[in-house]
């Protein structure tokens, strides 16, 4: 089911979107996380969802995911115009973009990782920030909680983006 993407409210009183409280036995998570990646020369948006939190080894996988995508697109290098997010400035994640790059030096990896970190408090400088904005618009539900998937569905289709398998948290190994 589509949003309502009109909705109507009393002159001179704003609709506003009210937090819905959660039954306690909900199945669904919380929250829901997930990444994306603008191209802007497409116009199109590489996304992923995450079971669980937004975390560094969870951004090294998006990254690898993002970097087979786009080799087998013919592409060499990718900018990363990022915000200072945790999962994004980790030392795990700083580690991870250096060895794959030494990688692509060496010729066992083909994309090549740029990052570009934006000042702080500046989202309005990274390409994907009005996608976001205009995405939660598109799929805000004034009336009732949406169930995870119907959510995932609506942000899918409001980005126009492919469906992928959701990243998950590695296994630990002792």
């Amino acid at each position: 089911m589509s949003p309502a993407l009109h909705a109507w409210a009393e002159t001179g009183r704003p609709l506003r979107l009210v937090e819905q409280a959660v039954a306690a036995d909900d199945p669904d998570p919380p929250a829901l996380a997930c990444y994306g990646l603008y191209l802007p020369a497409a116009d199109e948006v590489l996304l992923r969802f995450v079971d669980g939190r937004p975390v560094s080894a969870v951004t090294t996988q998006f990254l690898a995911w993002c970097c087979e995508r786009l080799a087998a697109r013919g592409k060499t290098a990718l900018l990363l115009v990022w915000d200072n997010a945790g999962w994004h400035i980790s030392k795990e994640v700083r580690t991870w973009i250096a060895v794959h790059n030494r990688q692509v030096k060496a010729g066992t990896a083909a994309v090549r990782l740029v990052v570009c970190p934006l000042p702080t408090k500046s989202p309005w400088l990274n390409p994907i920030e009005p996608k976001w904005v205009h995405g939660k618009r598109q799929v805000a539900e004034p009336a009732r909680l949406l169930p995870t998937t119907e959510l995932e569905e609506r942000v899918y289709a409001a980005l126009a983006a492919d469906h992928a398998e959701h990243l998950t948290m590695p296994e630990k190994v002792a």
